[in-house]
């Protein structure tokens, strides 16, 4: 175990975590919502440091990042646990783990050892992901730094409960936030994310693109019946518009049925077309599609000429024709890092 950052006593020996926005209030040989944070005699412990539930070398699409550096390799580890639990959870089994149950048949890795296997692998970076990287903090802290001293870039797939004060610990480390915006209600949160109101998720995302100048991209996973109405989708394109920017890319992805929703049908890929449709119309630039192979919305275009730029078709590139950060055609500018 390591002591956790972030957290404050209450008296009785119960502790208060300001690692989430559930701020959970642990009482002594308990643990928070996630899981991941104990109260050991009146201070709480990181059970996850450093023990890997999951690690590849993977592709930076697959997160999926489409401006940062596309064709890139990418070092991705993660462990247990999360924050929200959400009842399509493709990860379930290492999301939703009894973590002190499965602790044990948990590598160990240092954050010294991810960085070399980074180096050794030809990676351009390191990304925390497939549970919620927020939960490993002080983990994720130590790498990024070390990653950071190595020349190596960093990058969160994360749902963005994070709070203030860890975002800004961890912000002068971190280059990419591939962040979920799940819906825009209060409702639909907590449908499927289990929290009450999300207003602090919009606040993190502006913050880590604006204040800390991180490359910011949204995902949206589209599940029928649960946070695919128009009007919502209307809205949540409009503030990814109005207050991350025109050229932030948003993907629209289809649910593909998953432990407690296994019961649903995968998205209709007309209800994906409407939805980046919608994202167009709202003045986004760059509305992709995720999980239908082979569809034309996989692909980036200029959105001066319209000339397409680099086609995909599951992760892979199969043409890419930017010249440096610009379309390789009208020589228009293409936002990201190329």
């Amino acid at each position: 175990m390591h002591p956790a950052f972030l957290y404050e006593p209450l008296g009785n020996h119960t502790v208060q975590c300001h690692l989430c926005r559930r701020r959970c209030k642990i009482a002594i040989g308990k643990s928070g919502y996630c899981r991941t944070r104990k109260n050991l005699d009146g201070k709480l412990f990181s059970l996850i440091y450093g023990r890997v539930s999951s690690m590849r070398i993977s592709p930076i699409e697959i997160k999926p990042l489409f401006h940062f550096y596309p064709g890139s390799q990418w070092l991705s580890v993660g462990s247990l646990g999360c924050n929200f639990l959400c009842p399509g959870c493709q990860n379930w089994e290492i999301a939703h783990a009894n973590v002190e149950k499965e602790l044990p048949s948990l590598r160990s890795v240092t954050p010294e050892e991810s960085v070399q296997l980074a180096h050794d692998g030809h990676c351009k970076g390191i990304s925390w992901t497939y549970n919620e990287p927020t939960l490993w903090f002080e983990y994720t802290l130590d790498s990024a730094r070390m990653a950071q001293e190595a020349g190596l870039l960093t990058n969160y797939v994360t749902n963005a409960n994070i709070t203030v004060e860890a975002l800004d610990l961890i912000g002068p480390h971190l280059n990419a936030f591939r962040a979920d915006l799940k819906g825009f209600s209060d409702e639909t949160y907590k449908r499927i994310a289990n929290i009450d109101g999300f207003d602090g998720i919009l606040k993190i995302l502006e913050r880590a693109k604006h204040f800390w100048g991180m490359h910011v991209e949204i995902i949206t996973n589209l599940i029928p019946g649960m946070n695919d109405q128009k009007l919502e989708l209307k809205e949540m394109a409009r503030w990814v518009c109005g207050s991350l920017g025109s050229e932030t890319p948003w993907h629209v992805t289809r649910f593909v049925p998953h432990f407690r929703l296994a019961h649903l049908i995968p998205t209709p890929v007309a209800k994906l077309e409407q939805a980046r449709e919608i994202g167009l119309e709202a003045g986004l630039k760059y509305v992709y599609l995720g999980n239908v192979p082979g569809h034309h919305a996989e692909n980036t275009y200029c959105p001066a000429c319209g000339k397409l730029l680099i086609e995909r078709v599951n992760y892979q590139i199969l043409q890419y024709r930017l010249d440096g950060t610009h379309c390789g055609y009208c020589d228009h500018p293409i936002a990201g890092y190329f």
